[in-house]
């Protein structure tokens, strides 16, 4: 009975792990770098007279 005990109480903690594993991952997936909005090409279109 022991050793079932153990083992079952194993398995939920393996269970709870993987799951705390796998919120964490998808946590850090949905993160949005700060990235800055400025083009790394611009073109100049304002040109009177051409």
């Amino acid at each position: 009975m022991r050793r079932l005990f153990a083992a079952a109480v194993t398995a939920v903690f393996a269970a709870a792990l993987a799951v705390g594993a796998a919120l964490g991952i998808v946590a850090l997936l949905n993160a949005t770098p700060d990235q800055p909005n400025v083009p790394l090409i611009s073109y100049d279109t304002a040109q009177p007279g051409r």
